[in-house]
């Protein structure tokens, strides 16, 4: 009997322990983050699209990817410190990859020309490369801000980017039967950024576990300019590493 008792007592103690617990909430407002970075790289890897292509836009032959480098700053907010605000600077840039397609982005036609290829001769590897300088700007949410290696982070924003660079790169020339025209090794670039969006405006948003994640971007602005082509949109999504 006695030891049922003290079964009891400690069943009752439990219960109240966990009852305090639940019924107090941390003051986040309070917490020290004075030792937590304020400044941090973010880095990301991953797909790209252009959504809205018309057939003569035929991508694929190769994986069309973004890689993105940014210096952040992190404030977080003074009543709530799960709750931060982030900008900062970097370069983006975007490759997509083409099928048996001729992208001639230095013709003198008003809109860019895209050529479907299959019985002429066409390059067996062929992107286009834009290249930005960004500003993105986040809202970020941690569920540990006193420890973000160990915190779940969410974090939603946009991104304004300022054309730096267009470029096509094709690899290996060849003829309508695939055979090369002037050897495996050759390649041709052509650069000019007369038919793309000088601007970029995207929205943003990533979530993931400590310093790795999920992060996806969706462009307003269409990938060229009015008039020098098909209204198109680029979408990005890959992985995250990030401080914070």
């Amino acid at each position: 009997m006695k030891r049922i008792f003290l079964l009891i007592a400690t069943l009752v103690g439990l219960e109240a322990a966990a009852q305090t617990t639940e019924t107090t909430k941390k003051d986040w407002s309070k917490i020290d983050l004075s030792g937590r970075s304020k400044d941090h790289f973010m880095i990301q890897y991953g797909s790209d699209s252009w959504t809205n292509r018309p057939d003569s836009v035929r991508t694929g032959n190769g994986f069309s990817r973004h890689f993105n480098f940014y210096v952040m700053f992190d404030k977080p907010f003074k009543n709530n410190k799960k709750l931060s605000l982030s900008y900062g600077a970097g370069i983006g840039s975007s490759n997509i990859f083409f099928d048996n397609v001729n992208v001639n982005i230095k013709a003198n036609a008003a809109r860019l020309p895209f050529t479907i290829a299959d019985s002429i001769n066409h390059f067996d590897k062929f992107k286009v490369t834009n290249i930005f300088l960004e500003i993105p700007v986040e809202l970020r949410y941690y569920t540990n801000p006193e420890n973000p290696a160990k915190s779940w982070k969410f974090a939603i924003g946009a991104k304004l980017g300022t054309l730096l660079r267009a470029h096509t790169k094709g690899k290996n020339l060849v003829d309508k039967n695939n055979q090369t025209v002037y050897g495996n090794s050759f390649v041709q670039k052509e650069v000019t950024k007369k038919y793309f969006n000088g601007t970029s405006l995207a929205i943003t948003g990533r979530v993931g576990y400590g310093i790795i994640g999920l992060q996806g971007s969706y462009y307003i602005s269409s990938v060229l300019k009015d008039g020098a082509g098909p209204s198109m949109n680029r979408f990005s999504l890959g992985i995250s590493i990030s401080g914070l």
